[in-house]
């Protein structure tokens, strides 16, 4: 429950917007499609979202919540990159299966498989839930994608 202090402090938001980035190397020439007609600073968010994201390796696309404020301030979320783009990389494939479970696109180990949840676990809405249920849902993306998950890989 909010006490009121916290609901008059409030600053009221004007939009909340979500925008995949490179990691430490956005530029304000790609986002302001989107971005521009909010009216906030673009160069200001490239420098705060390219200073946050410089421990990951460069060209990574990030996940980026951005809420923008009617002040035309910003506060923004940086999640790690989607449970496919990790599968990807990690099985070489550049897309998966064009028929899920009658083709194999690849294979992956549960080392591989326990190692991508250990990263997930880190995102936000990631950090309480338990890592079995993190590779739960990886193992479904790898389903349907025509990734097969094996025990170890030979």
């Amino acid at each position: 429950m909010s006490t009121l202090k916290e609901i008059l402090t409030r600053r009221p938001v004007l939009t909340t917007i979500r925008v995949t980035a490179p990691a430490g190397a956005a530029t304000p020439q790609p986002l302001s499609k989107g971005l521009g007609q909010y009216r906030m600073n673009m160069m200001a968010f490239c420098k705060d979202f390219n200073a946050q994201t410089q421990k990951f390796k460069p060209d990574i696309p990030m996940a980026v919540t951005l809420t923008v404020f009617k002040d035309n301030t910003y506060e923004f979320t940086v999640k790690s990159p989607s449970v496919s783009w990790y599968l990807k990389n990690a099985t070489g494939v550049d897309s998966g299966s064009s028929r899920p479970k009658h083709v194999v696109a690849s294979e992956l180990s549960v080392r591989h498989l326990y190692e991508i949840a250990k990263m997930k676990q880190s995102d936000p809405y990631c950090q309480y839930m338990p890592l079995e249920s993190i590779c739960k849902s990886i193992i479904g993306t790898a389903n349907s994608m025509g990734i097969k998950i094996v025990k170890d890989l030979d």
